[in-house]
């Protein structure tokens, strides 16, 4: 499978795995100064790239890079970023700081990770009634903690 990337502004870095089984490209802030997201705070930051990849069956997720999950408490407010096949616009990732310390975003630091995953398009059918299972309409907590 094969990405291709437009950069859209001239700072922007093509995304690489750091090493040779990294499941993600990591993306770089293509910002022109440092920006700080304090506390509870949420700044989007552009990476001056867009994607095709030569597949319509995948979908790219963008993931905050793991360190700065753990060390920062920085996520995506919505967990995880949908690219889907056919987007040709510009990667941005909105960050938000669940820490109690402001972070700074350097330019071009690698803050997010881009993973291209498969994806199945269902059909869609209706029904009265779905089959039975064991589980049934139990939700959440219901199979315990152990």
């Amino acid at each position: 499978m094969t990405l291709t990337f437009k950069k859209l502004r001239e700072s922007a870095v093509i995304p690489a795995a750091a090493t040779k089984l990294s499941a993600g490209l990591d993306l770089h802030a293509c910002i022109d100064e440092p920006v700080t997201i304090n506390p509870g705070e949420m700044k989007n930051f552009p990476t001056g790239l867009a994607v095709c990849p030569d597949r319509e069956d995948v979908v790219m997720f963008i993931i905050v890079r793991s360190g700065l999950g753990r060390k920062y408490c920085l996520t995506l407010p919505n967990s995880v970023g949908v690219i889907d096949s056919d987007y040709r616009g510009e990667i941005s990732v909105p960050i938000i700081n669940h820490g109690t310390e402001p972070y700074t975003v350097m330019p071009g630091e690698r803050f997010a990770q881009l993973v291209t995953l498969p994806v199945i398009f269902p059909e869609i059918n209706v029904a009265e009634e779905l089959p039975e299972s064991e589980r049934g309409v139990n939700g959440f907590g219901s199979t315990g903690r152990m």
